[in-house]
């Protein structure tokens, strides 16, 4: 009588796995396809911390910096950026603090020693209670629309 008892048991706790693994399933695909569209997404995404280190970099703005899988992590995250910009920057963040998000254009420095010329979003984050704990780095790569201007530049000018 007793094993009648476990094996109703186990049946009970055969069905109720089932149904949180049919449950899990699409968290588990939309979390899957949430990585694979920060990963791979055109625009670079960067996290920095309070301390302004990077913490993480995307595949896409590791690409458009010429840089090798994890070489700016724990790096500070103005070493993105052309010196000569840097101050610029700066201000740019302190828009950011005070605002929690801002947009402009730098060009980024590249490992070959060439420029990237990127749109960039800074955005802030904070802990529930409110404390800054880092921000991310969202930039969009534009040096291919500036090749192409300048192409059509020379093009137009050589027509007239």
């Amino acid at each position: 009588m007793l094993w009648l008892y476990l094996l109703a048991i186990v049946t009970c706790l055969v069905i109720v796995l089932r149904r949180v693994m049919r449950r899990l399933t699409p968290l588990d695909d939309e979390l899957y396809s949430k990585k694979v569209a920060i990963e791979y997404v055109y625009t670079g995404v960067a996290w920095v911390d309070a301390e302004g280190r990077v913490g993480s970099i995307n595949p896409a703005l590791e690409r458009s910096l010429g840089l090798e899988q994890s070489s700016l992590k724990g790096r500070n995250w103005l070493d993105i950026f052309v010196p000569a910009e840097r101050d610029r920057v700066r201000e740019a963040y302190s828009q950011m603090l005070l605002a929690g998000k801002t947009a402009f254009q730098a060009r980024g420095l590249r490992a070959d020693g060439r420029f990237a010329q990127f749109d960039i979003l800074l955005v802030a984050v904070h802990d529930h209670k409110m404390r800054f704990v880092g921000h991310h780095i969202l930039a969009e790569d534009r040096i291919r629309e500036r090749e192409l201007e300048e192409r059509l530049e020379k093009l137009s000018s050589s027509f007239q």
